[in-house]
């Protein structure tokens, strides 16, 4: 039998009992369109937080409270009550080349009010050019400038979903005053949409930025909660780290007082957190493929039985054993091969479907993968009914009622 006749009776057989082939392939088609789904979430996931740390710059290293070890999975970087002061950020500022600038920044909870709405939002105390160094888009309005900062002015500029929560859809914002802990505070500018936040900073769309020096006096706090050092390159990224560490070891602070981290190695620690929790879910899924996989192999056994007489008639009509071996083989592939087709179309269409809520990525990688897999499983859950079949003796399958 050449392989076109191999072919066209698998399909035949397929055809003649369409509602048993497509329940022997759905544990295929499950297992495909999970693993296809949780790998895009995960890909997505893994864009989406490079993408929050491009935002932060590669030239900028963070000074976090207290004793962060990322490497062993420590906690937020913002963890511990600072012993570093305004004054610091100061004093680092001025260490030199090839540090070029250094701020301080608050973070704190509270509640915004504007008449009889309120919502729950994160104050950010920050710098003139804080919006620059972060990357932070404004929409409408503006954002403070340096007089701003050095006067202490209460003016703020709102996160979009504080304006959604406080506003309504036909009101301008720009101008109105909004009451954040009993003070009031003019808004000059909205920023543009960012999306969640990284390192237990919560949602950046209900952020609300002030300048720093009038958060310190509106809520009395001295010292910053945060800090950042700015550096020319970043190839001297070390450069900066070591003169950093050697300003607080004379200012007596130790190791356990403070830890500098650079994106970069915090995002290589997220990518490996996710990717490695990506694959554990995906083995999970993959589970399904296994049970697949064992119904096709009940079923090919079961079809063997049912066709023991036409196994026999074949092999009276000159079909070798490697014929039938071929036969029994390719069907079950295309049983899985067919299921692994349907899984890809299901967990893409999915996967589409939850971009609209959250970043999903369906990769060339996983596709290619998925569909190996399921051919794979066709391959091993069929040669056992295939061999079984192929070694039927043509007289006693003949006599087979």
């Amino acid at each position: 039998m050449d392989i076109f006749e191999l072919l066209r009776s698998s399909v035949q057989a397929i055809r003649t009992n369409k509602v048993r082939s497509f329940l022997t392939t759905l544990g295929i088609i499950i297992g495909v369109a999970s693993v296809i789904l949780l790998v895009s979430i995960g890909n997505g996931l893994q864009a989406f937080v490079t993408k929050q740390f491009q935002d932060l710059g590669s030239n900028l290293l963070f000074i976090a409270p207290g004793k962060v070890n990322i490497r062993s999975g420590g906690g937020p970087p913002i963890s511990a009550e600072a012993k570093f002061t305004f004054d610091d950020v100061r004093a680092l500022k001025n260490l030199g080349a090839p540090i070029t600038d250094a701020f301080g920044s608050i973070l704190k909870p509270a509640t915004a009010k504007y008449i009889n709405k309120t919502y729950d939002i994160t104050v950010l105390g920050a710098v003139a050019n804080y919006n620059k160094i972060r990357n932070i888009g404004v929409k409408t309005g503006s954002w403070f400038n340096v007089s701003a900062v050095e006067r202490s002015q209460t003016v703020v500029v709102l996160g979009p979903k504080v304006v959604e929560k406080l506003f309504r859809t036909d009101e301008d914002p720009m101008g109105k005053e909004i009451d954040v802990s009993g003070r009031k505070w003019r808004v000059i500018g909205v920023t543009e949409s960012k999306g969640g936040g990284i390192g237990g900073t919560g949602d950046v769309d209900s952020y609300i930025y002030v300048p720093v020096t009038a958060a310190q006096k509106v809520f009395g706090i001295k010292r910053p909660a945060a800090m950042a050092v700015q550096v020319d390159d970043p190839i001297n990224i070390s450069v900066a780290t070591n003169m950093i560490k050697r300003y607080f070891t004379r200012k007596g602070l130790t190791a356990d007082d403070y830890t500098v981290l650079e994106p970069k190695e915090i995002l290589d620690q997220i990518n490996t957190f996710l990717g490695a929790v990506t694959a554990a879910l995906s083995g999970i899924a993959a589970i399904s493929l296994v049970v697949g996989g064992i119904g096709i192999a009940n079923i090919m056994l079961v079809s063997v039985t049912e066709r023991t007489r036409e196994i026999g008639l074949r092999k009276a009509l000159g079909a070798t054993n490697h014929d039938i071996l071929a036969q029994f083989l390719i069907e079950s592939i295309m049983l899985s091969a067919l299921g692994g087709l349907i899984g890809i179309a299901i967990g893409w269409g999915l996967s589409e479907v939850i971009k609209q809520f959250i970043e999903t990525s369906v990769s060339s990688g996983s596709v290619l993968l998925s569909f190996g897999i399921s051919a794979l499983v066709g391959i091993v859950s069929g040669f056992a009914p295939a061999w079984r079949a192929s070694r039927l003796d043509p007289i006693t399958a003949l006599r087979y009622e």
